[in-house]
């Protein structure tokens, strides 16, 4: 048995977040996490809320509350809603905790001390109107590179390149609005990246089993125009980490905070000290530090292609920097964009739908579903009304809904509530079995290369093969004139429920549950022997037909929640 870590990016504060951040990071992240539990892995899932830096000011700021008492008020809502859609994080943690304050304050002490981090005067944006050095995220204008009129002040969320507020064009404050900005010193420390290069090059060069999008993203910040360059790590705010040198004071850096890029990805490794500390689980060490157990960890990262620059090149920095036996990501799985209708999903600018209305509308098995299969892996995706409409009542409804409904409603009116006994499967039944279990073999595959669309087409090719069997075989003629191999007939399709639910739990997990209940199967061993798991359920096997799995979406339905989200929340 394998142990394996998993953490996906951890989502900002502030605000409730959009299905393109959930496809984009924690529900491909839960898929595996869940496949792998399947298998009888061991495996430690991470994720947390990210608390510092300015956005969670922004929102405490627009919500009219304390920065602290809104963080732990929306830390709250985001976990209650990741619970709503199956989440099955082993601890969900917050930045602002206690242990990652005193690991990023040692992180920085131990760089520090390997000529790793530098002061440096320098001069940022002072907002005259607002009295006050403005951080990156206070300021957004138009980006040089790809000329994007809401770039931030850090990074251009269009094209990714990493900024500093003096690129933009036309700044503006985002507190007051105010253009009247002028550039005064102020001392801060940066990680000092550069030094770090080669290093980092040779690393990445070694993940030849990387997806395109992670590695290319990362050899573009590490060889385009001046390459990898240091990076400031303290801002000019309140809310944050306090800066410290591990336990002792910073001369010169009294009332700033760590930058929140430099905090978050440490919280990765804090958050399993919470998890430990939380009593949920024993010895975090051995699953982040190599000197403690950590070398036989499998490491794989979730996020969206916004977050590669960081997690391939600024946390493994730290990490590398440290000297420290730290366990570095072994893969990083990241995600193009999600579109909503022909625009872009925005936390801060309110467009598309976010996770809590998307549970208003329908269960999360449904939106689970269609995310994953229609995961943004190699290009963006775009969410409509009409194609989630198709894919829904297709691959739920009519695939797998309707294969369930029918024979257990078939075998309740010819046979009774129980899997019949007699007759023998022949070369149709042999057939099926055979496909059943090369397909099975094609799902594993790419569930265990994390391929999340090609997993979902064989999953759907799966129930697809029950339907076809059913179709060709026709029990319900078949009956007419031979009820014992109808009978079965019905015996093998009826086995095919359960796997069914096996098999489909790591994507639509209550609707696999329903299909275990109602089967009255308790057993959720992953089916390594395909044909021995067509035989679980024995003749005078008792059974319910289940309430539908999956209602249709009606026209009239998807009419309504098109226009209901146009594009801006309320």
């Amino acid at each position: 048995m394998a142990r394996h870590l998993i953490t996906s990016a951890i989502p900002y504060i502030n605000g409730i977040k959009h299905l393109g951040n959930l496809v984009g990071s924690q529900l491909p992240a839960d898929l595996y996490a869940r496949y792998l539990r399947a298998r009888g892995e061991e495996v430690l899932f991470l994720c947390a809320t990210d608390e510092h830096g300015t956005p969670a000011e922004l929102a405490a700021a627009k919500a009219g509350k304390p920065v602290e008492a809104y963080c732990a008020e929306m830390h709250e809502v985001q976990a209650e809603i990741a619970q709503g859609f199956g989440l099955s994080f082993d601890h969900f943690g917050r930045s602002s905790s206690v242990q990652n304050q005193k690991l990023t304050q040692h992180f920085a002490g131990v760089l520090a001390d390997e000529g790793l981090i530098e002061e440096v005067t320098e001069k940022q944006v002072y907002s005259i109107a607002d009295g006050r050095f403005l951080p990156d995220r206070y300021i957004e204008g138009t980006c040089p590179n790809c000329g994007f009129t809401s770039a931030r002040g850090d990074q251009c969320d269009n094209c990714t390149k990493q900024l500093d507020p003096v690129d933009l064009i036309d700044a503006r404050s985002t507190i007051s609005g105010s253009t009247e900005l002028e550039m005064r010193d102020t001392k801060h420390l940066f990680l000092r990246q550069s030094l770090m290069k080669d290093r980092l090059d040779a690393w990445i060069n070694e993940k030849t089993d990387w997806p395109v999008l992670t590695t290319s993203i990362a050899r573009k910040w590490l060889h385009d125009g001046d390459g990898l360059q240091d990076r400031g790590i303290t801002r000019d705010l309140n809310w944050g980490v306090p800066v410290k040198r591990g336990d002792a004071e910073w001369p010169g850096m009294e009332g700033k905070v760590f930058y929140v890029w430099f905090d978050a990805p440490i919280e990765y490794i804090a958050c399993a000290q919470e998890w430990v500390d939380a009593g949920k689980g024993q010895d975090w060490e051995r699953w982040w530090r190599t000197d403690k157990g950590a070398d036989d960890v499998r490491y794989t990262q979730f996020m969206g292609k916004d977050n590669v620059p960081f997690h391939t090149l600024s946390f493994p920095a730290t990490i590398m920097g440290s000297n420290e036996p730290w366990k570095l990501v072994d893969y990083i799985k990241s995600f193009n964009y999600l579109t909503y209708d022909g625009g872009q999903f925005s936390t801060s600018r309110g467009r598309g739908v976010f996770m809590d209305q998307a549970l208003d509308i329908l269960p999360a098995d449904y939106w689970r579903w269609w995310l994953l299969s229609h995961a943004p892996e190699t290009s963006d995706a775009e969410f409509t009304w009409e194609n989630f409409q198709t894919s829904v009542n297709k691959d739920l409804a009519d695939v797998l809904g309707n294969f369930v409904s029918r024979i257990t409603k078939f075998c309740r009116a010819k046979f009774g509530e129980a899997v019949p006994e007699a007759g023998e499967y022949g070369p149709a039944e042999e057939a099926l079995i055979a496909d059943i279990t090369a397909r099975v073999a094609r799902y594993q595959d790419h569930m265990a290369t994390i391929e999340v669309r090609k997993s979902a087409q064989e999953l759907r090719a799966i129930w697809a093969a029950g339907n076809e069997y059913l179709q060709a075989e026709a029990p319900w003629t078949t009956f007419k004139t031979d009820p014992d191999k109808a009978a079965a007939q019905v015996r093998l399709a009826l086995n095919l429920i359960p796997l069914y639910a096996t098999l489909s739990a790591p994507f639509i997990p209550a609707a696999a549950q329903s299909m275990l209940e109602a089967m009255h199967v308790s057993d959720t061993t992953w089916p390594d022997d395909v044909p021995a798991a067509l035989g679980q359920l024995a003749p005078g096997h008792g059974f319910e037909v289940p309430e539908v799995l999956f209602a249709k979406i009606t026209d009239e339905d998807r009419e309504a929640w098109s226009e209901r989200f146009a594009g801006i929340r309320d």
